[in-house]
């Protein structure tokens, strides 16, 4: 355990943030699950919508820092492609 002042709430921080972003994280798989389960019943409406919310909730941990942002673009594109199977 750290004695220095400016270590013990550094630790606070992190712990806090941790907590926050792990949250951030969670939802974000579950975001990205239901686009997936969409995508192989074959349901091309529910698919586009999950990919809204999906492709959102991607770009907003990625402005976060949560995720990197080349992660966030090719896990888009993955599900664009996807997508526009679906539609076709």
């Amino acid at each position: 355990m750290a004695n220095i002042q400016s270590q013990i709430k550094r630790n606070r921080q992190n712990t806090t943030r941790h907590d926050r972003n792990k949250g951030v994280r969670t939802r974000l798989k579950t975001d990205l699950k239901s686009f997936r389960v969409a995508a192989e019943q074959e349901d091309a409406t529910a698919a586009r919508e999950a990919f809204t919310v999906a492709s959102r909730a991607l770009d907003k941990a990625a402005t976060k820092g949560i995720i990197h942002a080349n992660n966030a673009a090719n896990k888009k594109s993955r599900m664009a492609r996807r997508l526009a199977e679906l539609e076709a």
